[in-house]
């Protein structure tokens, strides 16, 4: 088990590590001023785009690429060092078209798009010229259990009827959104993981309406994480991804790799945050001493340090994991690092956060948007409660039984 980087992919990392400094990096005060001004997209990100695609730095994410697909062709291992620099700086990953939910979506269609599909969303996703969204969780229903939702898909003809409610879809409200994947019921008398199928749904399409786009622990979010109602919206057949029926297999292929990327972006939201508190600790004085000097603010520097380790180590063998047998096969090593990459990335912000004081709450620094975000992780791609339940049951179905009769002293007779 290696998980040192092959030479192009060290290659690739330290060229990311220098555009990030040279571009990324000096625009993260303009950006934030143009979010706030209302100014969205920001009008330098089709700039960066073009210098990272003339660079090679585009569709890092994408394992295996046909030959008439712009992208590196790198294995998750390699590429999650990569998803850790980029979480550093939250907007960047859009630069490289890494960005969610679209990184998904296209690991969608570049396995079960027929040709027209290929030829309608996955081109321009890959070439970055659109954005997408993917819509499966339901605010009727716990959409822990992806067999809940009620959203209906129903055939008449050659179309596709869909009726039903979604939320926190992010990328809904994103103006260069054109398309959403869409899971809801094709036969609800089916086994229950059977019922599911995704249809492609055009933004476009009449009937369906943004309702809303709520906070987040009172961030507002441009991009969106929308409540969406579908009423009797119309699809040609054409538009069902892969077969009727396999919606929920086809949820569970695109989840494995982008809990990695997740996870590696909260490892590098996590390393932003502590540099900042080594920094503010250095530079501020309470009771006569440096902040750095003072116990409580070295043992939170140490902790950081100790679970930021644990958990890049934790992820990086998962994907080497997921490159080596599949993510079916690596299902407890991503249920482990979902749990603990977003945990590490909010324990290690709120302490940041309690450093900087009152400041760490405001927009002065990024800190509170990372906090945020860290916590709604908790509930994407699977709540924590879920994946404790898979790994504790796995770790029972596997367990070594008759163990404790080797060690435990019998009763006296």
């Amino acid at each position: 088990m290696d998980f040192a980087p092959s030479p192009r992919a060290a290659e690739i990392r330290d060229q990311l590590k220098r555009f990030l400094q040279a571009h990324i990096y000096p625009r993260i005060r303009a950006q934030k001023e143009e979010i706030e001004a209302g100014k969205f997209p920001v009008s330098f990100m089709e700039e960066l785009k073009a210098l990272a695609r003339a660079e090679g730095l585009w569709n890092l994410f994408l394992p295996s690429l046909r030959d008439d697909e712009p992208g590196t062709r790198l294995s998750n291992l390699e590429y999650a060092p990569l998803a850790e620099l980029m979480g550093q700086v939250s907007w960047s990953s859009e630069v490289f078209n890494c960005n969610a939910p679209d990184t998904g979506n296209m690991e969608l269609l570049h396995m079960f798009a027929t040709p027209e599909q290929r030829e309608d969303w996955l081109v321009p996703l890959l070439n970055g010229e659109i954005r997408s969204a993917f819509a499966m969780t339901e605010p009727d229903v716990a959409s822990s259990d992806a067999t809940n939702i009620t959203t209906s898909i129903r055939r008449e003809g050659d179309e596709y009827v869909i009726n039903g409610r979604k939320w926190f879809i992010t990328n809904a409200c994103h103006p260069n959104t054109r398309m959403f994947i869409v899971m809801g019921k094709t036969d609800p008398n089916a086994d229950r993981h059977k019922q599911q199928s995704m249809v492609i749904v055009p933004k476009d399409s009449p009937g369906l309406e943004i309702v809303r786009n709520p906070t987040i622990l009172n961030m507002h979010d441009p991009e969106g994480h929308a409540e969406l109602l579908f009423k009797d919206v119309r699809v040609p057949v054409g538009n069902l991804l892969g077969e009727a029926g396999g919606g929920f297999a086809l949820a569970q292929a695109r989840l494995g790799p982008g809990r990695i990327h997740h996870c590696m972006r909260s490892i590098g939201a996590a390393e932003m945050a502590l540099s900042l508190m080594v920094e503010r600790a250095q530079e501020r004085k309470t009771f006569g001493k440096q902040l750095s000097d003072q116990g409580v603010i070295r043992e939170w520097i140490a902790k950081s340090r100790l679970e930021i380790e644990q958990a890049r180590l934790l992820t990086l063998q998962a994907a080497w994991k997921i490159d080596q047998v599949g993510a079916k096969a690596a299902r407890r090593e991503i249920s482990l690092i979902k749990v603990v990459a977003p945990n590490v990335h909010a324990a290690v912000t709120d302490r940041a956060m309690q450093v900087f004081g009152a400041m760490g709450m405001t927009p002065d620094t990024p800190l509170a948007d990372s906090y945020t975000w860290a916590r709604a992780l908790r509930y994407a791609d699977g709540p924590d409660e879920v994946h404790l339940q898979a790994i504790a049951k796995q770790e029972i179905k596997e367990s070594n039984f008759g163990m404790s009769a080797q060690w435990l002293t019998p009763p006296p007779r």
